[in-house]
């Protein structure tokens, strides 16, 4: 599809008149289009494009914060003021130097290793002040996101604001980063490790025109339920006092005890305290009591009871019928009794009298 430019090109063209553009130097160059020129590179500067040097002092200061300014013992202008300035001299030559000095000492401020900082000089460094603060409005979730982020020395970060330096490329990543883990849409992490995956893919030339969304992590959001604050439920609002409780002396003269002689009340204590003994035993001996019973021996169901009446009928049928049982055995053994008794009588009937031989001693009968 044709952009409007190209449009009004053609329409001057068939008029026979040059075509108008818009901005002053929005005009096609030579070498917009030339394939041996990188437009990315930064060239290095050449102190002899600017031999004169700057005319006018150009100077930035940032201020410093207090939890870092104990840990710069070298700089005597932090301690005292708070604050840090560069500014350029009549030897810089360098006129986009004093924009790296400014971001030299916003990183500085920001706690960032100076040895790292410096770093920053160089033409191919960069850095990104990503602003976190305004992202989110609750402070306790903001300041448990923030502590995702690790500083030097595995640090958590302090401030509104998150430092980066590196490369551009690497700097959009770093923001993406930052700002998602903020907003609470991906860990850091998963970050990191969608990343390492992207590096090995880059290293395969057959995967340049292909979607790599199949070999990329795929995480879902777990939605953790959170507790529930415990409302208490709001009272009825009345303009008028509540009513006042009565006192010992009132209660006293409702119940008669005002009236009563010192030898009646304290009878009448000595009394309720044996009521108070009496039911307090009566309990402990129910709880002695309920260790010994049996944990089947429960209260019987109207099903239970019924079913042990049929029970007990059938208890009382069993006792009848080996009631009859024990008297057909006493009748048998009776029998069997007479019978012997009548067997041995004719047994000794049937047996001749031996004679005894009488002694001298002996008297006959």
């Amino acid at each position: 599809m044709a952009s409007e430019g190209d449009a009004s090109a053609l329409v001057a063209a068939a008029e026979g008149r040059k075509p108008r553009h818009k901005g002053k130097h929005d005009k096609p160059k030579p070498w917009d289009d030339d394939p041996n020129i990188d437009h990315w590179k930064i060239e290095e500067f050449d102190p002899s494009w600017n031999e004169g040097g700057m005319l006018e002092v150009t100077s930035f200061s940032t201020l410093f914060p207090q939890y870092r300014g104990k840990f710069e013992t070298s700089l005597d202008v932090v301690q005292v003021e708070g604050s840090m300035t560069v500014s350029t001299t009549r030897k810089t030559k360098d006129p986009y130097i004093i924009i790296k000095a400014n971001e030299l000492i916003k990183l500085l401020s920001r706690s960032v290793p100076a040895p790292q900082a410096i770093k920053i000089l160089n033409d191919e460094m960069s850095c990104a002040i990503i602003k976190i603060g305004s992202i989110i409005r609750n402070k306790e979730r903001f300041v448990k996101r923030r502590g995702r982020l690790l500083g030097p020395n595995l640090s958590t970060l302090k401030g509104n604001t998150a430092a980066a330096m590196g490369y551009w490329k690497g700097l959009k990543q770093v923001v993406r980063v930052v700002e998602d883990c903020i907003k609470n849409v991906k860990h850091p992490v998963y970050h990191i490790k969608e990343l390492l995956i992207k590096r090995e893919l880059v290293k395969n030339p057959a995967l340049a025109h292909e979607s790599w969304d199949k070999f990329l992590p795929k995480f879902k959001k777990k939605n953790v339920k959170q507790k529930k604050p415990l409302t208490k439920e709001k009272k009825q609002y009345t303009p008028f006092p509540p009513p006042q409780q009565p006192s010992k002396i009132d209660l006293e003269l409702e119940s008669g005890e005002c009236f009563m002689s010192d030898k009646k009340k304290s009878a009448k204590e000595w009394q309720e305290k044996l009521e108070k003994q009496s039911q307090k035993a009566e309990e402990n001996k129910r709880k002695r009591e309920a260790a010994f019973v049996h944990p089947n021996e429960d209260i019987a169901t109207p099903y239970e009871s019924a079913k042990s009446i049929i029970n007990n009928g059938e208890i009382a049928d069993m006792a009848k019928s080996l009631k009859k049982k024990a008297k057909e055995l006493r009748k048998n053994e009776e029998q069997e009794n007479v019978r012997l008794e009548s067997y041995v009588a004719s047994n000794e009937g049937s047996r001749p009298k031996k004679k005894h031989k009488l002694s001298k001693y002996s008297q006959p009968e």
